[in-house]
């Protein structure tokens, strides 16, 4: 399994909306600076986001994006279902009549397990755990000069 870079940037464009929560709209150029994505590629990314009404969007002088609901009920397990798709790892995981060997298939059930466990961490963490995380690795990562 590996996720794909539309999803990472996905995650970094909304936890960039989430430092902003609150506070306005958010340019799609701003934080294309900001996280060293394209603006293009932003573009494309915010539409399946919007879709999912994970964010709104306003037009003209003072418009962009901005989370629809606050960083703490937008799970990152929402955000990876709209931008990957279902997170079941193999097809028969999602729909046991695919395989005939469904009912008696152990490597099927190791399967399950593993796709339910990325599920539970995923809808475990929030964009505000994220905006924590952040926070805690930018203060650890701060060097103090003082003799």
């Amino acid at each position: 399994m590996k996720i794909s870079t539309r999803t990472r940037y996905g995650i970094r464009l909304m936890i960039n909306l989430a430092k902003n929560y609150g506070k306005g709209f958010s340019l799609l150029k701003d934080i294309s600076k900001k996280e060293g994505v394209s603006e293009k590629y932003l573009s494309l990314i915010v539409i399946p986001l919007k879709g999912a009404g994970l964010l709104n969007t306003t037009r003209g002088v003072h418009g962009g994006y901005r989370l629809s609901k606050p960083p703490s009920e937008i799970k990152v397990k929402d955000i990876v279902e709209v931008l990957e798709g279902d997170l079941f790892l193999i097809d028969c995981v999602k729909n046991s009549r695919l395989c005939k060997r469904s009912n008696e298939c152990v490597s099927r059930d190791l399967w399950v397990n593993l796709s339910n466990e990325i599920t539970n961490y995923l809808t475990s963490i929030t964009l505000m755990d994220l905006l924590k995380w952040e926070e805690k690795k930018s203060k650890s990562s701060a060097i103090d000069y003082c003799i």
